[in-house]
């Protein structure tokens, strides 16, 4: 800037400023001089002095107004015939003070736990939900029951009723757990918040059968994302109809489906085997038996398998669900 200033006398500024590439706004406000600082604001006459403010305070931060707003501080103290200052004053104070937040007595909501659940094999970990089916007319529904393994994806029971009822998804668990022969202390039942899931009836015959409850976050949505995924392939099949005529339409249907997703669907997610082959014991030999085909392969034409020898997609050994943030950095199993 003093180099612009010792050229302008000898030329212009605009001349002066384009030779040295600085900018003309630039200059000029480099020019202007300093600007007094702000006043401070004196301290009006009408205000409240300082032991006043305490006091004010003082009523503030007692027992009986410690959880209420300064507006409801000012009415009820003007019921009894007190007057301290108005409520603008009181939100003045508390400003100054630091004080300026959430006063009004209200629920905190407890910070709930994210649900980490591990399964490495077989009726270790289940899931369940409830999805609606649109019945004949409009607002009208029919509610299926899906009880889902989550490692191997199998379909261990279902039901469609025309209610969602937590004493007949207690039936349906019961029957489950015993046709699987499942241990007791073995097993865990995840599940959401919904009504049926946290009825009494449910959560005392699981404690019968030795079963352990799990449920997901309030309003957390891919806290049982295997439940959610299954109804997205039910729902996304060619032939589910828009609406069904009755429950018996929509049993005939799902009994269709389950066949299908257990003994035929290849899920990505277990190595692109069936649920049923995973869920009973046949997954390590078809591996073993898609290997020998590969070895074959290899043999015949090694030059079209540039990097190595060919290998079939491994069964998963662990499914989680929300893994631990160690076990998240790996890549996740895709559902």
């Amino acid at each position: 800037m003093i180099a612009v200033v010792n050229l302008v006398p000898r030329s212009s500024c605009l001349a002066a400023c384009a030779a040295l590439s600085v900018s003309r706004a630039s200059f000029y406000r480099w020019r202007r001089p300093t600007v007094n600082p702000p006043v401070t604001r004196p301290k009006p006459p009408r205000a409240l002095g300082t032991v006043e403010g305490q006091a004010v305070l003082a009523a503030l931060h007692s027992t009986r107004f410690a959880d209420q707003a300064p507006p409801q501080v000012y009415a009820k103290l003007l019921d009894e015939g007190t007057y301290l200052c108005s409520p603008r004053t009181m939100y003045r104070l508390l400003d100054q003070a630091g004080e300026i937040k959430e006063r009004r007595n209200q629920l905190r909501h407890p910070a709930y736990k994210r649900p980490e659940l591990l399964a490495t094999a077989p009726k270790q970990l289940w899931s369940w939900d409830i999805t609606k089916l649109r019945g004949p007319e409009k607002w009208t529904y029919f509610y299926l029951y899906v009880l889902l393994d989550v490692f191997s994806r199998y379909t261990v029971a279902w039901m469609i009723a025309p209610r969602e009822s937590g004493n007949l998804a207690r039936k349906m668990i019961a029957q489950a757990v015993h046709q699987q022969k499942v241990p007791r202390g073995q097993l865990t039942i995840h599940a959401d918040n919904g009504a049926p899931m946290t009825a009494k009836l449910l959560a005392f015959k699981m404690a019968d059968l030795g079963v352990t409850k799990s449920h997901s976050r309030p309003h957390v949505s891919n806290d049982n994302p295997y439940s959610e995924s299954q109804f997205k392939t039910l729902k996304y099949r060619p032939e589910f109809p828009d609406r069904f005529g009755c429950i018996e339409d929509a049993r005939l249907f799902c009994q269709s489906f389950f066949e299908w997703y257990n003994a035929a669907h290849q899920h990505s997610g277990i190595a692109w085997l069936t649920p049923q082959q995973v869920h009973y014991g046949e997954a390590p030999a078809l591996i073993e038996q898609r290997q020998r085909t590969l070895d074959v392969a290899f043999a015949n034409n090694p030059e079209r398998f540039v990097r190595r020898a060919p290998r079939p997609q491994p069964l998963p050994t662990a499914v989680w669900i929300n893994p631990p943030q160690e076990a998240s950095q790996q890549p996740e199993e895709a559902l």
